[in-house]
């Protein structure tokens, strides 16, 4: 029985790099891969089908018409890598490579904090239910959803990081209910490691590669248990405090 994968935020980062490895397997499964951004042109097309949306819209295009096109396709695998970081973006501009001072108590603004819950609470929201009833087809689904250390309550003794922080928090609970309010399909919330994405326009110290996490990432996946659906682990296996 062939397998399909749906992948978001597939044009750059771990999407990406996840994209080329499902797309590199022989056979290689389905795959879908969704992003608001075009993909890159050293993608071996054919291998896929993808899609240009932006997962918080409701517009015409949005995400629930593309996933009404599959609702007869079983889903076996959701890799769900879309989000951003939540910086306020005339600090960007103004203190260029300085993650730390875009968002901080003092320059958060309203806007910041709005789009950051839209893209990766809301966001992630919109594509499970979109896409629920094809992972319901599917006979194992499950669904991989990345969050972040910073969205662990505990875990924070550096303090910032206002709108992240509190969109992965939010998204860590949301994952969480649908762990328990949908067991048929398990779900799991997994930190990558600082990765350097374009999530921030520069890369910060310390990140490391997409396909440096992307081994890892991959171990945790084929190693998941749905007994586990509903933690939220490193790319090493590590339980996160929530």
């Amino acid at each position: 029985m062939s397998t399909t994968i749906l992948i978001t935020g597939a044009s750059s980062g771990l999407g990406l790099a996840f994209l080329k490895h499902y797309a590199s397997q022989t056979p290689p499964p389905k795959i879908i891969a969704l992003d608001a951004s075009p993909l890159p042109d050293d993608v071996p097309r054919g291998t896929f089908e993808s899609h240009r949306v932006d997962i918080t819209s409701d517009a015409d295009e949005d995400i629930k018409s593309i996933a009404a096109r599959y609702a007869s396709t079983p889903i076996d695998l959701v890799v769900h890598c879309a989000g951003i970081r939540g910086l306020v973006p005339a600090v960007v501009k103004s203190q260029r490579g300085d993650v730390a001072a875009a968002e901080t108590m003092d320059v958060m603004d309203r806007a910041t904090m709005i789009r950051t819950f839209e893209v990766n609470t809301w966001g992630t929201f919109n594509v499970v239910t979109s896409f629920l009833p094809s992972l319901k087809l599917a006979r194992n689904a499950t669904v991989v959803i990345l969050s972040s250390r910073m969205g662990s309550v505990q875990a924070n003794v550096a303090g910032g990081g206002y709108a992240y922080r509190a969109s992965k928090a939010a998204l860590n609970a949301v994952v969480k209910s649908f762990s328990l309010d949908v067991p048929e399909v398990a779900f799991l919330l997994l930190h990558p490691g600082r990765v350097e994405t374009r999530l921030v326009e520069w890369r910060e110290e310390g990140a490391i590669s997409p396909e440096e996490s992307l081994k890892d990432c991959l171990k945790i996946i084929e190693g998941f248990k749905r007994e586990d659906s509903g933690s939220l682990v490193d790319r090493f296996g590590a339980t996160i405090p929530w």
